[in-house]
């Protein structure tokens, strides 16, 4: 029996890496369903799957909308009959002091994509992820456990990830449903060049220093074991674990390292 997984976010960047790395480990044992905003995108992704031995249901799908997740999950269930996966990957990054900002309505647009979006189609898989003891996962960020110069929006719509799916994991232990939290930091992905800015338009730069940033290619790779293992969380790299703690016993330390990896262009004077 096919497993199937599905993945939000998939056209590119980290989503169609882990889609890849899936559907290269699993082959014919596996049914993705990608879904993303960019139909033409999602179907050269999907079509790099199945030369890997995957079958692929490309279903466009913007997590900002409500409709358009549910839509998602039950477009999967009436091709498939089940879930296995929810991969919670699709988000948009944005960095900005807050006193540049004059209208902060993309602050709610951003939390509808990165939060609402993944609660959303979390909630409606909810009774078929039960139903094969199934695996939710969701790509959060560093930012999401510790707090960022500029990154206001960016690190409250993850803040509420971690608690969203902290609080749900405990309450699918009896059901057999594993929540693997994943906290990537630096990646050499667009999303911080596509972005909001403080004026709610795509950044065009990068708001934090990208020398040593982790390949997607590890990144996805950190993500699909974790998925395999059912790991709690993943933290990706010795920086964000460090910070993590020293956030507890050093605070004020980890608020200048925290100034620190701001790109020098955007920092604040």
């Amino acid at each position: 029996m096919r497993q199937v997984v599905i993945i939000t976010g998939a056209s590119d960047g980290i989503g169609a890496e882990l889609a890849r790395q899936m559907a290269q480990r699993a082959g014919g044992q596996l049914a993705l369903v990608l879904a993303a905003r960019s139909a033409d995108k999602l179907e050269q992704v999907a079509q790099q799957c199945r030369q890997l031995g995957a079958e692929v249901l490309v279903r466009p799908t913007d997590v900002g909308q409500e409709e358009a997740c549910r839509g998602l999950i039950a477009d999967t269930v009436a091709k498939y009959g089940r879930i296995d996966t929810l991969v919670n990957n699709a988000g948009m990054s944005a960095h900005a002091l807050l006193e540049e900002v004059t209208d902060m309505a993309w602050y709610e647009q951003l939390m509808r994509i990165n939060l609402w979006g993944s609660a959303w189609c979390t909630h409606a898989a909810l009774p078929h992820l039960k139903a094969s003891r199934g695996r939710i996962v969701v790509v959060s960020s560093l930012a999401g456990l510790v707090g960022l110069p500029g990154r206001t929006a960016y690190s409250a719509t993850k803040f509420a990830m971690t608690g969203f799916f902290e609080a749900l994991r405990i309450e699918l232990q009896p059901h057999g449903v594993s929540v693997t939290l994943t906290y990537p930091g630096v990646v050499a992905t667009e999303i911080r060049y596509r972005g909001f800015n403080a004026r709610g338009q795509a950044a065009g730069q990068s708001g934090l220093d990208e020398r040593g940033a982790m390949s997607i290619e590890e990144c996805a790779r950190l993500i699909r074991v974790g998925t395999e293992k059912r790991q709690r969380e993943v933290v990706m790299s010795a920086k964000g674990k460090l910070a993590r703690w020293m956030k507890l016993v050093a605070p004020g330390l980890v608020d200048k390292l925290a100034l620190a990896a701001l790109n020098k262009d955007v920092r604040p004077h």
